[in-house]
Parts: C-alpha cells; structure tokens; sequence
C-alpha cells in the first residue's frame, strides 16, 4: 500500500494530486526548485525538498536527485505528473530498480510509444487505424521526397520524437519539401537531439479526438470516453471538451476499443491517453478516425474526463500502482452531461502569446461549486516565473448540455480577476462565444483563421479609461519634485484637480499598456469625467476592478487588464528632437537562445536580431527599422529580464 507519495512535479498537477492523495490518508512529499521555494504545491505537501537552481535541467529534470530525495524522505512511491519525467522510461525504471512504486506504465510501454514511427507500426499491427504515410528508417531527401510524392500534397512532415508543433511541417506542394524539411529536421535537432521524421497524409479539416483509457495489471482495459481538444494555438491546447461534438454512440464504441487495443498491445498500466485525428470533413465516422499517439501519462484535461464519469482518475493511478484491478468496469461507466475546460496562460494574445511573467496581485476565479471546478497552482501574492510552463489555472466546467456548459464558462472566464501578468482570460471568452465553435463546425485551425476577432483589437473602453485615471490620482504621492518647473499646467503638480473657481479642465497624458495617451479631463463638483470620441462626457465605472502595484493601476474589466502608469515627463536636450534612440529591450523574462548580430552589422527592417525562450515557446526579435547594430549588451544562454536592454539599432526618424 503507498503511504508516502513523491510528487516529482509542480504547480498545478502537484497540487492536483496532492489534494486526492490526502483525500485517501497518504501522506504528500514535493520537491521544489529554488524559484518555486514558496510554491502553493510546497505549502501543501506535508514535507518539502530542495532540488537545486530554477532551470528544470537543473531541478525537476535531475531524475538522480528526486530519486535521492525519495530515499530519503521515506516515499513509497513517485508520482511525476505530467511534463518532466513523466514519460521518462529511465526513470520510470530507476523508480522501480529503487524498490518504489512508479505512479504510470511499465518502461517497456513508455518507451513502446515514445517515438512516433515505432508506436504507429505497432498499432499498424495491433489494427488501429493509422494515417497514410512512411514511418520508416531511411532518412534520405530525395527518397523521403518521393514518398511524399507517393502519398500525395498536402503532406505533413513530423519529428518522431516531437510534440508541441516543434519538428512540424506541413507543405502543400513538392517545391516547398525540400526547404521544409530541412527546416523541420533542424528544429527536431534542436529540441529533441533526434532529427528522425516521418512523412504523413494531411487530413485537411482535423479534429484533435483523444480516448482516456485506463488498464490495470491483470489484463483488464476500459475507455473512459473522448476528449474533443481541436482548440489550440500554436499546437498547444487552449479549450477541451467532453463528449466530442457530433460523437455518435457507434463511433464511440469503436474508437474505444481501438484506443484500449493500442493500451494492451504494448502491455500498458495505469492512466494513458489516445489520441486521434479526425477528418472533420467527413463529420466524425467510424472510417474516419487515425492514430496520432499515445500519452503515457495523465493528461493535463484529465477533469473534464472525470467531471462527466464522475471519477477521480489521480485515485484510480494510485489504486492501479499498487497493483489493485480497475475500480470499474466497462459496463458500469457512463457520460453524464457536458464538461469544457478553459487553460488560463500567463501570456498577452495581443502580441503573439507572448508569455508574460510578475507576481499576481489579485487572483480571483471564482467559488467552486458542483458545476465550477477550479485547478490552480498558484495564489494572489505568488509569483508567474520565465522557467516553466505559464499555465496559471484551469477553469472547468459541467452541466447538462454543451450550450449551457459554454454559457457559463463564458461567464466565468468575464469575471476572472487575476491583475499582474497578463492573462488570455477574454480570448478564452471571445472563443467560448465564436459561433463556428458554438455550432461545433471547427476544426485544430479555428484559432489561426478566426485570430482578429478573437484578439482584443478593440480600444480600451472610455469609462475603463476614466475608471484607471481615478485609480492614479488616488496613488498620488508627493513625490514630484523631479518634474521640470518648465512643463506647466501638469495634472501631477495637483493632487486631485482641484481648484478654488471648482471645475477645471486639462489635457493629461498618461500610459495605457505602455503606450502614451493624451485626454481630456474634467474635474468638478461630482468628479472625475473624460471627454469620449463622441464629445461626450465619460464617469468611471463601478463596474471596473482597480488594483494597485508599485509603479500602475491595473483595470479589470470582463477578463481584460488594462494597465495605467503616470506619464514620465523629460526635458528634450536642445539639437536632439530628431533622433531616434533605436533602443531594442528584451520584450519578455526568459533565455537569449540566439543572437545573428553583431556590433557594426548592418540590418534592414525585418531582419533577426536576437530570439529569446520563456515557458517553453520561441520569440524572435525583429529590427524596427534599416540601421547598424550598436552597443550589444546580451550573451547566449544567458537569461534576461522584460525591459532589459539587448542592443541599439543606430537610424535616423523623421521629425
């Protein structure tokens, strides 16, 4: 029996299976990396340890050191989550050869399907359905290239040992598969040490169906039924669902026991995810379906799963780990209404999903209840850092159809309040309301075709505006003495507009997500107002969070943050009013991971300068403008912050 679980993990997964295995009377032991020291998933557990420094290689990836904590703390066995080592076979071996329980399959299954070309021949031979394609060894262009031809444009080209998109191209026509797979064979390089690539028809309207399966060690397999997770921005999932839309009972029933005969051929225990692609073109049919892979671990949309089954899919890897048979049978399992989940990112959907990082000030998703679930890993007053995925929380919910499921998930997502980093809390919204989706007519490139109305484009709203510019003058401190006395008529050289005569109008400028504004304000005897576009007078609203951090005022209004900073007032040196200072900051908290420049080089506008890698994704830094690079200041491989200076970009701009 395990009465001392490790969880080799952190965040919100830790926190997840904490909770169940307290739940069963087990006691919990994390492991925390120097930036996670005051960590929920720390605060939690009923004992905590060290790993090392804040990069994962140098902590959760330190599979000796984790197993050594285990030694010591008295673990009977490890959980690892999901990410990590969780679908490491060398640890999952290491774990056993240590005489503990590995929460998860045997090695022989991790490593069975843990390369894309060997895990597909052997469903080829177990009878799941596969997707036309060469999954072999030869690796030559030319023959790779004549396979493709073979298949037939459009093609995909897929690192075997890929996942997250990274080693992924697709090409439309035989021109474009040289450059391509170079591209793709370098980037699998890159990411996984392994620039081996299969060649695969692509299905041109693709749904992403998964089947949760579940197998104990005496042989036994169910299906705890699919997920629908089509819903993804650069090949990473935003929104998941169960059931799939437009699932018939058939289909369901075969997809099934395919995905249960892909868990027994390679001799599979514990909780594993199938995925499928489907031919959305073709609705979902029972010819229709391919195999894509297989996660050998628990998935990060595991609740939905469970919020319709009614199970605890934690508690039954536990019970399965210490080698107990499935708590249910295939005939004692059912669906009960609809399940959406919502992945709540620290990142800004605004500039390309850029990660964002900072401490939350506020953090406020909502009360749970039967129909509201809420998995976090994080709490007002923690921190959001560049080094590890930049999930803040999932917000799950359940009712009795799907439309009234995404009716109250939209409502949720509007009234999330989470203030500091920005968030993708009214994109989430703004996806839950599109109408393809609400008609479940999408397919995985919903996101990328329907990006513009989907992103907050709009202008902040004016009573936002006049909200924010009420939350600044109550910071107001006294501190204004760095102000030329040249600049007259200054809103800071007054506290609060007023003035014996009582109402006074002025110009103000201030910073609205970083950029400078001028309004018109009015002060009188009932406030503050602003003057809108339409000539109207504009109150603040009470409808507005405002929340206060050192330096701003962040407004929250329906799941968007806008952020307000004083306008910082500077005296223009004489003979430089036409110059362009070319200042190229760092645009995110992360690791340079390339420079192609160097002082003295000459760039035109477009050109690379630097890339910089937070929570797992790539930003590449382009020149603003034709000029010569001056002044570098960042090295490779070292991390920076957002707003650091990397380098200046030498031009003229007209006056």
């Amino acid at each position: 029996m395990i009465k001392s679980l490790l969880i080799a993990n952190r965040g919100e997964i830790a926190c997840r299976i904490i909770r169940t295995a307290k739940r069963l009377g087990i006691r919990t032991i994390a492991v925390y990396s120097q930036a996670d020291a005051n960590s929920l998933h720390v605060r939690l557990a009923d004992d905590a340890f060290l790993l090392g420094p804040a990069p994962a290689s140098d902590s959760y990836l330190r599979a000796g050191r984790i197993l050594s904590v285990a030694k010591e703390a008295g673990a009977d066995a490890i959980h690892p989550g999901y990410g990590f080592l969780s679908e490491n076979a060398d640890f999952a071996e290491l774990t056993r050869d240590a005489g503990m329980i590995f929460v998860g399959p045997p090695a022989t299954a991790i490593r069975a399907m843990g390369l894309k070309d060997n895990a597909k021949e052997i469903m080829g031979k177990a009878g799941v359905p596969i997707v036309p394609g060469y999954h072999g060894s030869n690796q030559l262009p030319d023959f790779l290239k004549r396979k493709a031809y073979e298949i037939g444009y459009p093609i995909l080209i897929k690192a075997v040992a890929g996942g997250g998109g990274k080693g992924m191209r697709k090409v439309n026509r035989a021109l474009e598969f040289d450059e391509a797979l170079v591209a793709a064979k370098g980037e699998a390089k890159s990411a996984f040490g392994n620039d081996i690539v299969l060649i695969e028809k692509f299905i041109q309207s693709p749904r992403h169906i998964e089947i949760q399966v579940f197998a104990d060690a005496q042989g036994n397999a169910v299906s705890l039924f699919e997920r629908d997770c089509s819903l993804q921005r650069r090949h990473q999932k935003v929104i998941e669902e169960a059931p799939a839309p437009g699932m018939s009972q058939a289909v369901r029933e075969v997809m099934g026991r395919a995905a249960c005969d892909a868990a027994l051929a390679v001799g599979y225990e514990g909780a594993g995810t199938v995925e499928f692609i489907v031919d959305g073109a073709q609705g979902v049919a029972e010819d229709g379906f391919f195999f894509m892979e297989m996660n050998t671990r628990l998935q990060v949309e595991h609740p939905v799963t469970e919020m319709i089954t009614g199970t605890d899919l934690v508690e039954w890897q536990l019970r399965v780990a210490q080698g107990e048979p499935l708590p249910k049978t295939q005939d004692e399992l059912s669906i009960t209404g609809h399940a959406i989940e919502a992945r709540i990112y620290a990142e800004d959907p605004n500039v390309g999903f850029i990660p964002s990082v900072g401490m939350l000030i506020a953090m406020d998703l909502g009360e749970t209840t039967e129909q509201v679930r809420v998995d976090a890993g994080v709490e007002k007053g923690d921190v959001i850092s560049s080094y590890y995925d930049p999930m803040i929380a999932k917000l799950i919910v359940h009712a009795p159809t799907r439309d009234q499921a995404l009716d109250l998930l939209e409502t949720r997502l509007r009234g999330v309040q989470i203030a500091g980093p920005s968030t993708n809390t009214a994109f989430l919204a703004k996806l839950c309301a599109n109408k393809t989706f609400r008609q479940a007519r999408f397919d995985t490139s919903l996101i990328e075709t329907n990006l513009d109305e989907l992103i907050d484009i709009e202008p902040v709203q004016e009573s936002v505006i006049a909200t924010g510019l009420e939350g600044l003058i109550a910071t107001q401190n006294d501190e204004i003495n760095h102000i030329p006395s040249r600049i007259n008529n200054s809103p800071w050289l007054s506290k609060d507009g007023f003035q014996l005569s009582g109402e006074r109008e002025l110009d103000w400028d201030i910073v609205v997500n970083g950029t400078s504004q001028k309004f018109r304000v009015r002060f009188d005897e009932t406030g503050l107002s602003v003057l809108g576009n339409q000539g109207k007078w504009v109150r603040p609203s009470n409808n507005v969070n405002i929340y206060h951090d050192d330096k701003s005022v962040i407004a929250l209004h329906k799941g968007r943050q806008t952020v307000f900073e004083q306008f910082e007032y500077v005296l223009i040196e004489e003979g430089h009013e036409g110059e362009g200072s070319g200042a190229i900051v760092v645009p995110m908290h992360g690791k340079i991971i390339s420079i192609t420049v160097a002082d003295g080089d000459v760039v035109e506008e477009g050109d690379i300068l630097f890339s910089v890698e937070a929570m797992k994704m790539e930003h590449a830094v382009l020149a603003p403008f034709d000029g010569i690079v001056e002044k570098l200041s960042i090295d490779t491989g070292t991390q920076v912050e957002a707003g650091q200076m990397a380098l200046q970009v030498s031009g003229v701009v007209e006056a």
